[in-house]
């Protein structure tokens, strides 16, 4: 969660602060018990030319913040387009990433491949959705505008 003020008051802003107060405890605990988006990398380096190297160049990381492995089977990662990854059997372990490349490769421990023959996030703005198996969105992490290729998310 992200939490921006542009309050110009000095009142508006000690009352801000008193709710960041109160919000914090509660945001952090979301992100020190579980998955969270961690960096995105949107635009794979050099020209989109729809290689498989150029498209694994493109990823997204998920991060385990609790203490204990979580399943991953029926999670699902989807861009604002509608774009659809869908775990399979994955657990990923306390304290871990895994990253998922949107090409073709062979999954192996900390890495999925979505499979796809053409780019998923778009340079210009997009938004990435963790949800979970029951439909609930977990996570999510958005940018406008092209500029290092990538977003730290939390």
């Amino acid at each position: 969660m992200r939490i921006r003020s542009a309050a110009p008051a000095a009142l508006a802003a000690a009352a801000l602060a008193g709710s960041l107060l109160a919000a914090s405890p509660a945001s952090a605990a979301a992100h020190q018990g579980g998955l969270h988006l961690g960096y995105i990398q949107y635009d794979s380096p050099g020209s989109d030319r729809g290689s498989n190297g150029s498209l694994n160049a493109e990823w997204v990381n998920i991060h385990n913040n609790s203490r204990s492995a979580i399943q991953l089977k029926g999670y699902k990662l989807k861009d604002k387009t509608g774009y659809t990854y869908t775990f399979g059997s994955y657990k990923i372990g306390a304290g871990k990433t895994v990253k998922v490349r949107t090409g073709k490769g062979t999954n192996a421990a900390g890495v999925r491949y979505w499979g796809r023959s053409w780019y998923v996030w778009n340079n210009t703005g997009d938004k990435a959705r963790l949800i979970k198996p029951n439909g609930t969105q977990l996570d999510s992490c958005s940018w406008s505008r092209v500029g290092s290729g990538g977003v730290s998310c939390h």
